[in-house]
Protein backbone atom coordinates (compact mmCIF):
# COMPACT_ATOMS: atom_id res chain seq x y z
CA UNK A 1 0.00 0.00 0.00
CA UNK A 2 1.26 3.49 -0.86
CA UNK A 3 0.64 6.17 1.76
CA UNK A 4 0.77 9.79 0.60
CA UNK A 5 1.42 12.08 3.59
CA UNK A 6 1.41 15.87 3.37
CA UNK A 7 3.17 17.55 6.30
CA UNK A 8 2.46 21.18 7.10
CA UNK A 9 1.10 23.35 9.88
CA UNK A 10 -2.44 22.58 11.00
CA UNK A 11 -3.37 26.25 10.63
CA UNK A 12 -2.56 25.98 6.92
CA UNK A 13 -3.99 22.50 6.40
CA UNK A 14 -7.42 23.52 7.67
CA UNK A 15 -7.70 26.43 5.24
CA UNK A 16 -6.76 24.20 2.32
CA UNK A 17 -9.36 21.66 3.36
CA UNK A 18 -11.95 24.43 3.64
CA UNK A 19 -11.13 25.38 0.05
CA UNK A 20 -11.54 21.78 -1.11
CA UNK A 21 -14.89 21.55 0.67
CA UNK A 22 -16.08 24.84 -0.82
CA UNK A 23 -15.20 23.61 -4.31
CA UNK A 24 -16.65 20.11 -3.75
CA UNK A 25 -13.26 18.73 -4.70
CA UNK A 26 -11.99 16.81 -1.68
CA UNK A 27 -8.76 14.97 -2.40
CA UNK A 28 -7.77 14.37 1.24
CA UNK A 29 -8.78 11.13 2.91
CA UNK A 30 -7.66 11.69 6.50
CA UNK A 31 -6.67 14.74 8.55
CA UNK A 32 -4.71 14.60 11.83
CA UNK A 33 -4.40 18.13 13.19
CA UNK A 34 -3.67 20.39 16.15
CA UNK A 35 -6.50 22.82 15.31
CA UNK A 36 -9.04 21.01 17.49
CA UNK A 37 -11.72 23.67 17.03
CA UNK A 38 -12.02 22.79 13.33
CA UNK A 39 -13.47 19.32 13.84
CA UNK A 40 -16.89 20.23 15.31
CA UNK A 41 -17.27 22.84 12.56
CA UNK A 42 -16.48 20.34 9.81
CA UNK A 43 -18.85 17.84 11.37
CA UNK A 44 -21.63 20.44 11.44
CA UNK A 45 -20.98 21.05 7.74
CA UNK A 46 -21.50 17.34 7.07
CA UNK A 47 -17.92 16.96 5.85
CA UNK A 48 -16.77 14.11 8.10
CA UNK A 49 -17.33 10.38 7.93
CA UNK A 50 -18.81 8.78 11.04
CA UNK A 51 -16.45 5.90 11.68
CA UNK A 52 -15.31 4.32 14.94
CA UNK A 53 -11.92 2.65 14.40
CA UNK A 54 -10.64 -0.17 16.54
CA UNK A 55 -10.04 1.17 20.04
CA UNK A 56 -12.50 4.05 19.69
CA UNK A 57 -14.55 3.06 22.75
CA UNK A 58 -11.44 3.28 24.95
CA UNK A 59 -10.55 6.85 23.92
CA UNK A 60 -11.18 9.46 26.61
CA UNK A 61 -14.64 10.96 26.15
CA UNK A 62 -13.24 14.51 26.13
CA UNK A 63 -11.20 13.68 23.02
CA UNK A 64 -14.03 12.62 20.72
CA UNK A 65 -17.63 12.91 19.68
CA UNK A 66 -18.75 9.69 21.28
CA UNK A 67 -22.20 9.81 19.67
CA UNK A 68 -21.07 10.08 16.05
CA UNK A 69 -17.39 8.99 15.94
CA UNK A 70 -16.79 11.82 13.47
CA UNK A 71 -13.48 12.78 15.12
CA UNK A 72 -11.26 11.58 17.97
CA UNK A 73 -7.84 12.06 19.52
CA UNK A 74 -5.25 9.60 18.26
CA UNK A 75 -2.05 10.47 20.15
CA UNK A 76 -0.80 12.92 22.74
CA UNK A 77 1.67 15.76 22.34
CA UNK A 78 3.06 18.04 25.06
CA UNK A 79 5.54 20.87 25.48
CA UNK A 80 8.65 19.97 27.44
CA UNK A 81 11.17 22.00 29.38
CA UNK A 82 14.15 21.17 27.16
CA UNK A 83 17.77 22.20 27.60
CA UNK A 84 21.39 21.39 26.79
CA UNK A 85 23.47 20.33 29.83
CA UNK A 86 26.75 20.88 27.93
CA UNK A 87 25.75 24.53 27.42
CA UNK A 88 24.23 24.88 30.90
CA UNK A 89 26.49 22.84 33.19
CA UNK A 90 25.25 22.23 36.73
CA UNK A 91 21.77 23.56 35.88
CA UNK A 92 18.56 21.56 36.00
CA UNK A 93 15.38 23.13 34.66
CA UNK A 94 12.29 21.96 36.54
CA UNK A 95 9.88 24.91 36.48
CA UNK A 96 9.10 27.94 34.34
CA UNK A 97 10.73 30.16 36.97
CA UNK A 98 14.04 28.49 36.12
CA UNK A 99 13.97 30.34 32.81
CA UNK A 100 14.41 33.55 34.80
CA UNK A 101 17.75 32.47 36.27
CA UNK A 102 20.62 34.82 35.36
CA UNK A 103 22.60 31.93 33.85
CA UNK A 104 19.96 31.66 31.09
CA UNK A 105 20.10 35.28 29.96
CA UNK A 106 20.65 35.40 26.16
CA UNK A 107 20.42 31.58 26.02
CA UNK A 108 16.67 31.00 25.69
CA UNK A 109 14.99 30.26 22.36
CA UNK A 110 11.19 30.21 22.04
CA UNK A 111 8.61 29.78 19.33
CA UNK A 112 6.50 32.86 18.71
CA UNK A 113 3.29 32.31 20.70
CA UNK A 114 1.42 34.50 18.20
CA UNK A 115 2.38 32.00 15.47
CA UNK A 116 1.30 28.73 17.15
CA UNK A 117 -1.85 28.30 19.23
CA UNK A 118 -0.41 25.44 21.32
CA UNK A 119 2.53 27.67 22.28
CA UNK A 120 0.06 30.48 22.91
CA UNK A 121 -1.78 28.21 25.35
CA UNK A 122 1.49 27.60 27.21
CA UNK A 123 1.79 31.34 27.79
CA UNK A 124 -1.86 31.47 28.83
CA UNK A 125 -1.26 28.84 31.51
CA UNK A 126 1.96 30.47 32.71
CA UNK A 127 0.39 33.92 32.93
CA UNK A 128 -2.55 32.52 34.89
CA UNK A 129 -0.11 31.16 37.47
CA UNK A 130 2.68 33.75 37.49
CA UNK A 131 1.20 36.96 36.10
CA UNK A 132 2.53 39.67 33.82
CA UNK A 133 5.56 40.14 36.08
CA UNK A 134 6.84 36.77 34.94
CA UNK A 135 6.48 37.79 31.30
CA UNK A 136 8.36 41.02 31.96
CA UNK A 137 11.16 39.07 33.60
CA UNK A 138 11.27 36.58 30.72
CA UNK A 139 11.57 39.37 28.16
CA UNK A 140 14.41 40.84 30.20
CA UNK A 141 16.25 37.55 29.58
CA UNK A 142 16.40 38.51 25.89
CA UNK A 143 15.04 35.25 24.45
CA UNK A 144 15.40 34.55 20.77
CA UNK A 145 12.06 34.14 19.00
CA UNK A 146 11.74 31.72 16.08
CA UNK A 147 9.02 30.31 13.87
CA UNK A 148 8.49 26.59 14.34
CA UNK A 149 8.89 24.43 17.42
CA UNK A 150 11.54 22.30 15.73
CA UNK A 151 13.86 25.25 15.11
CA UNK A 152 14.31 25.83 18.84
CA UNK A 153 15.49 22.25 19.31
CA UNK A 154 17.83 22.46 16.33
CA UNK A 155 19.47 25.58 17.74
CA UNK A 156 19.87 24.06 21.19
CA UNK A 157 21.48 20.91 19.78
CA UNK A 158 23.89 22.87 17.54
CA UNK A 159 27.19 23.07 19.46
CA UNK A 160 28.35 26.45 18.17
CA UNK A 161 25.08 28.22 19.02
CA UNK A 162 24.43 30.07 22.28
CA UNK A 163 20.77 28.99 22.52
CA UNK A 164 20.47 26.42 25.30
CA UNK A 165 16.88 26.09 26.59
CA UNK A 166 13.23 26.24 25.53
CA UNK A 167 9.76 25.41 26.80
CA UNK A 168 7.97 25.48 23.42
CA UNK A 169 9.02 22.17 21.86
CA UNK A 170 8.40 18.44 22.04
CA UNK A 171 11.20 16.03 21.19
CA UNK A 172 9.57 12.76 22.19
CA UNK A 173 10.81 10.63 25.03
CA UNK A 174 13.82 8.82 23.58
CA UNK A 175 17.16 10.10 24.94
CA UNK A 176 18.90 12.67 22.73
CA UNK A 177 22.65 13.09 23.27
CA UNK A 178 23.52 16.50 24.67
CA UNK A 179 20.04 17.26 25.98
CA UNK A 180 17.65 16.76 28.85
CA UNK A 181 13.98 17.49 29.46
CA UNK A 182 11.46 17.68 32.26
CA UNK A 183 7.83 18.59 32.89
CA UNK A 184 6.88 21.20 35.50
CA UNK A 185 4.91 20.23 38.58
CA UNK A 186 4.07 23.67 40.03
CA UNK A 187 2.48 25.14 36.90
CA UNK A 188 0.22 23.53 34.33
CA UNK A 189 1.97 22.49 31.12
CA UNK A 190 0.38 22.00 27.72
CA UNK A 191 -0.63 18.56 26.53
CA UNK A 192 -3.30 17.70 24.00
CA UNK A 193 -4.72 14.90 21.85
CA UNK A 194 -3.78 15.37 18.21
CA UNK A 195 -7.14 14.77 16.59
CA UNK A 196 -8.14 12.82 13.49
CA UNK A 197 -11.08 12.53 11.13
CA UNK A 198 -11.91 10.91 7.80
CA UNK A 199 -13.55 13.02 5.12
CA UNK A 200 -17.01 11.88 4.06
CA UNK A 201 -16.01 12.35 0.42
CA UNK A 202 -12.61 10.69 0.83
CA UNK A 203 -11.42 9.00 -2.33
CA UNK A 204 -9.83 6.16 -0.35
CA UNK A 205 -12.00 5.78 2.76
CA UNK A 206 -11.00 2.17 3.44
CA UNK A 207 -7.33 3.13 3.47
CA UNK A 208 -8.09 5.97 5.88
CA UNK A 209 -9.98 3.58 8.16
CA UNK A 210 -7.01 1.23 8.17
CA UNK A 211 -4.63 4.09 8.99
CA UNK A 212 -6.72 5.27 11.94
CA UNK A 213 -7.04 1.77 13.33
CA UNK A 214 -3.27 1.36 13.06
CA UNK A 215 -2.57 4.65 14.85
CA UNK A 216 -4.90 3.58 17.65
CA UNK A 217 -3.36 0.10 17.93
CA UNK A 218 -1.76 -0.72 21.31
CA UNK A 219 1.65 -1.09 19.68
CA UNK A 220 1.58 2.36 18.09
CA UNK A 221 0.06 3.96 21.18
CA UNK A 222 2.82 2.66 23.43
CA UNK A 223 5.49 3.68 20.94
CA UNK A 224 4.20 7.29 21.04
CA UNK A 225 4.47 7.51 24.83
CA UNK A 226 1.16 8.47 26.45
CA UNK A 227 -1.73 6.44 24.96
CA UNK A 228 -5.09 8.12 24.31
CA UNK A 229 -6.74 4.76 25.03
CA UNK A 230 -7.44 4.09 28.71
CA UNK A 231 -7.15 0.34 28.14
CA UNK A 232 -3.55 0.63 26.89
CA UNK A 233 -0.94 1.13 29.63
CA UNK A 234 2.26 3.06 29.06
CA UNK A 235 5.13 0.85 27.94
CA UNK A 236 7.11 -0.94 30.65
CA UNK A 237 10.25 1.06 29.84
CA UNK A 238 8.45 4.43 29.64
CA UNK A 239 10.04 7.00 31.94
CA UNK A 240 6.93 9.09 32.71
CA UNK A 241 3.83 8.55 34.79
CA UNK A 242 0.60 7.89 32.89
CA UNK A 243 -0.83 11.23 31.79
CA UNK A 244 -3.95 10.82 33.94
CA UNK A 245 -1.69 10.60 37.02
CA UNK A 246 0.07 13.92 36.36
CA UNK A 247 -1.84 16.73 38.13
CA UNK A 248 0.10 19.51 36.39
CA UNK A 249 -1.50 18.97 32.99
CA UNK A 250 -4.97 18.54 31.55
CA UNK A 251 -4.94 17.40 27.91
CA UNK A 252 -8.64 18.20 27.50
CA UNK A 253 -8.08 21.88 28.37
CA UNK A 254 -6.40 22.74 25.07
CA UNK A 255 -9.54 21.91 23.09
CA UNK A 256 -11.60 24.28 25.23
CA UNK A 257 -8.98 27.00 24.76
CA UNK A 258 -8.99 26.51 20.99
CA UNK A 259 -12.78 26.67 20.84
CA UNK A 260 -12.81 30.14 22.42
CA UNK A 261 -11.48 32.05 19.41
CA UNK A 262 -12.11 35.43 21.00
CA UNK A 263 -9.88 34.53 23.93
CA UNK A 264 -7.24 33.10 21.60
CA UNK A 265 -7.11 36.22 19.45
CA UNK A 266 -7.01 38.61 22.40
CA UNK A 267 -4.04 36.80 23.91
CA UNK A 268 -2.34 36.45 20.53
CA UNK A 269 -2.35 40.19 19.92
CA UNK A 270 -1.52 41.05 23.52
CA UNK A 271 1.68 39.02 23.18
CA UNK A 272 2.38 40.22 19.65
CA UNK A 273 2.29 43.76 20.97
CA UNK A 274 5.00 42.77 23.47
CA UNK A 275 7.30 40.68 21.29
CA UNK A 276 6.50 41.72 17.72
CA UNK A 277 5.06 39.88 14.74
CA UNK A 278 6.48 36.50 13.77
CA UNK A 279 9.58 36.87 11.61
CA UNK A 280 11.04 34.15 9.37
CA UNK A 281 10.47 32.22 6.17
CA UNK A 282 8.32 29.38 7.49
CA UNK A 283 7.83 27.41 10.72
CA UNK A 284 8.93 24.35 8.71
CA UNK A 285 12.29 25.87 7.74
CA UNK A 286 15.20 26.30 10.15
CA UNK A 287 15.84 29.92 9.21
CA UNK A 288 18.94 31.00 11.17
Amino acid sequence: MTLNITVDLSKYHDGRLDEQLANSNVHVDSVILQTLHDFPRWENQGALLNYAPLGFDAIDGAYKNAATAAYYGVYHLAWQLFWSPPKLPNITIREFDDFLRPELKNKIVLTYPNDDDAVLFAFDLILQRHGIEWLDALLAQNPRWVRGTGTAVTLILTPNRTEAATFTSFTGFAPIPGSNYSFPTQTQFVSWPQTAAILKDARHPEGAKLLHSFVLSPEFQQMRGWPVRHDVPVADNFSQLPLKDIPSTNPAAFGRFMADRGRVERLRFFLEDRIGSAQGLSPLVDDF
